[in-house]
């Protein structure tokens, strides 16, 4: 019986040690952190920053719960380890968000740059048309070279497309547009004037 009774407080003791000497998931830290170093990318700190500073968080609190425990006696990291393995996995929709993001803002300025365009087209046709004489010649051409101007600008558009500098590309665009649209309603104005 005594023999019986000390193998079970040796088998109680063996158990109470395992669990006391169980280890912070070091192999997950350096993995999860890995993870959010490879997801730090320009495209995503431009197009995913917030979802970024979730993940960090999102970090630190694994990191402080490994602490917790690790200052336990019987800690027990498997919160920690599932809070580790939710970063990894946040990391990757971070670099999948952010892909998503910067092809829809690409979509977008490419849109942008068309509407310019054809602003600036519009804008020309409708010139074409003003009444001409000698108290509008003045104005014409200096709308002909606002509408020359705006053209060239296009050029940096492109370069900005080129670059991937897409929301740059974009306020462009629309700033051409708005430029353009203003020709037309000037020379609108000039004609509905004249018809009168």
């Amino acid at each position: 019986m005594k023999n019986l009774f000390k193998l079970v407080i040796i088998g109680i003791l063996s158990a109470f040690l395992v669990t006391g000497c169980a280890k912070a998931p070091e192999q997950e830290m350096t993995n999860a952190k890995a993870q959010i170093e490879a997801a730090t990318t320009a495209d995503v700190q431009t197009y995913a920053a917030d979802e970024l500073a979730q993940v960090n968080s999102d970090l630190n609190a694994a990191l402080e719960e490994v602490k917790v425990q690790d200052e336990k006696w019987f800690g027990n990291f498997d919160k920690a380890k599932e809070m580790l393995a939710a970063v990894k996995t946040s990391s990757d929709n971070v670099i999948a968000v952010a892909a998503q993001r910067k092809e829809e803002a690409k979509q977008a300025a490419i849109a942008a740059q068309a509407e310019a365009v054809a602003a600036i087209e519009a804008a020309k046709a409708l010139l074409a048309q003003a009444p001409k004489g000698k108290e509008t010649k003045a104005e014409i051409e200096m709308l002909n070279a606002d509408l020359t101007g705006y053209e060239e600008s296009l050029a940096g558009i492109q370069a900005s497309l080129d670059q991937e500098k897409y929301t740059e590309a974009k306020d462009s665009a629309n700033l051409i547009k708005e430029n353009a649209a203003s020709v037309s309603s000037q020379v609108q104005a000039a004609i509905d004037k004249k018809k009168k």
